[in-house]
């Protein structure tokens, strides 16, 4: 071997022996440049793969398809379009995301990763390169209006991006005259997208930080109102379940390398990924734990990895279809294990769904039934903070309450489970208290 590299080699070991942990980390050079370029590979990669599935003659028609539906839940861009228009959807949209925030001067922290993943996971049904626009536009009209950066509200604006099928429902799917109801849809996205930031705030207190999709309950909220007007006028589109089927065995590899490959990144710029891992995982999840900035960037792409198997695994041990809605929830519960979500606090969580689909009328393979299971870990800081009884509780609650909600908004809100979990938590929180001061 080369003298001069072993000799390097030694004395960064050296080096490292005598460094506390964090400047390990930083000896490691885990810099906001080298997150930045880890996450656009990720967002390359799903925008490239969608060459695998389809041409880029197949890929422009399929997002013709899909920007022009409704895209209210629950509406898989797989089958409305293709799976390389919903790829190339979610690539697009990510990258857009990670450059908003980079021009920002965004740190990629906890919070900023569980947005761009969770933005690529419901381009795979529901958000599109038309509707999510209009909402970030509301918000940035409402930072100019205050006086103060768009970076404050940086993340209202992507998570509000759940209101999209608000934009496309409109424009697409009451039977209005285009280009008048394109003129409608785009209107109320950005007066939507105006009014979240002081709702958002407002709504946080109600659950107490429990439930992790808080901009969900927020944008929940919004969309009942929403769709309450529309209603009032006789403007309403009917609401369907569109999912793919047989794709099992070509996604499961998709996801495994994909997580794979974040699980090596991770251990590679980790300095004892199993002992930060430990650390990470004591750690609640309540909002807002940003585990990036507590733990670091390497043990949350472990973390999240970790999670992104776990979730896939679950689905098909229950005989469930992978297919754009259930890759969307796995995408969203990986982001989230930068901000909250660890194998110890969504266990619990979806051992309680799982119960409840067997005890109840809607099946474990139904889609439904595990994009219960997937979106309502937004309940784990429940697990986390109680323990893991009371996050069973709240799974098997959470799958009662989430199957009826999505009426109110008649699927304008991409984030149902949010809005249910903002429920479930304000109910659930103070009866918890209430028994852990008893036992005391």
């Amino acid at each position: 071997m080369n003298k001069p590299l072993v000799m390097a080699r030694s004395l960064k070991q050296q080096a490292l022996s005598t460094l506390t942990l964090e400047e390990r980390k930083g000896f490691l050079i885990v810099t906001e440049d080298i997150k930045y370029i880890i996450m656009i590979a990720i967002s390359t990669f799903i925008l490239a793969s969608s060459l695998i599935f389809n041409n880029p003659y197949e890929i422009l028609f399929g997002l013709r398809d899909i920007i022009f539906s409704p895209s209210v839940l629950v509406s898989d861009y797989f089958v409305i379009g293709n799976i390389g228009a919903a790829l190339f959807n979610s690539g697009v949209l990510m990258l857009s995301a990670i450059y908003i925030s980079y021009k920002n001067n965004v740190n990629m922290n906890g919070p900023i990763m569980a947005a761009v993943f969770t933005i690529g996971g419901f381009s795979f049904f529901g958000k599109n390169l038309l509707n999510v626009w209009p909402v970030v536009l509301g918000v940035f009209i409402y930072s100019l209006a205050r006086k103060e950066n768009f970076n404050k509200y940086l993340l209202i604006a992507f998570f509000g991006t759940a209101l999209g099928p608000m934009v496309s429902q409109v424009s697409f799917g009451i039977g209005l005259n285009a280009p008048y109801s394109i003129a409608l849809g785009v209107f109320l996205g950005v007066f939507a997208g105006f009014l979240l930031p002081p709702l958002a705030n407002h709504f946080v207190s109600f659950h107490q930080g429990f439930n992790l999709y808080n901009i969900g309950f927020t944008c929940g909220i919004a969309g009942m109102f929403f769709m309450a007007i529309l209603r009032a006028f006789n403007l309403e589109s009917n609401t369907s379940v569109i999912v793919a089927e047989g794709f099992n065995s070509v996604f499961t590899i998709y996801l495994f390398v994909l997580f794979t490959v974040m699980l090596l990144v991770g251990i590679f710029f980790s300095v004892d990924s199993f002992k930060e891992l430990g650390r990470l995982i004591k750690q609640p999840g309540r909002l807002v734990s940003d585990f990036v900035s507590a733990e670091g960037f390497s043990v949350s792409l472990v973390n999240m990895s970790l999670l992104g198997f776990l979730t896939t695994i679950y689905v098909l041990l229950v005989g469930g279809e992978l297919n754009g809605p259930i890759i969307g929830g796995i995408f969203t519960v990986v982001g989230f294990g930068a901000f909250g979500k660890h194998i110890k606090n969504i266990l619990p969580v979806l051992a309680g769904v799982f119960l409840a689909s067997l005890l109840q009328i809607w099946t474990p393979t139904s889609t439904g039934a595990l994009l219960a299971a997937l979106f309502g870990t937004t309940l784990a800081p429940i697990a986390g903070f109680y323990g893991w009884k009371y996050g069973v509780i709240a799974g098997f609650i959470h799958m009662a309450v989430v199957m009826n909600v999505g009426y109110l908004h008649g699927g304008m809100n991409l984030y149902n489970n949010g809005f249910s979990g903002g429920f479930v938590a304000a109910v659930l929180v103070p009866i918890f208290d209430s028994l852990k001061s008893m036992k005391k």
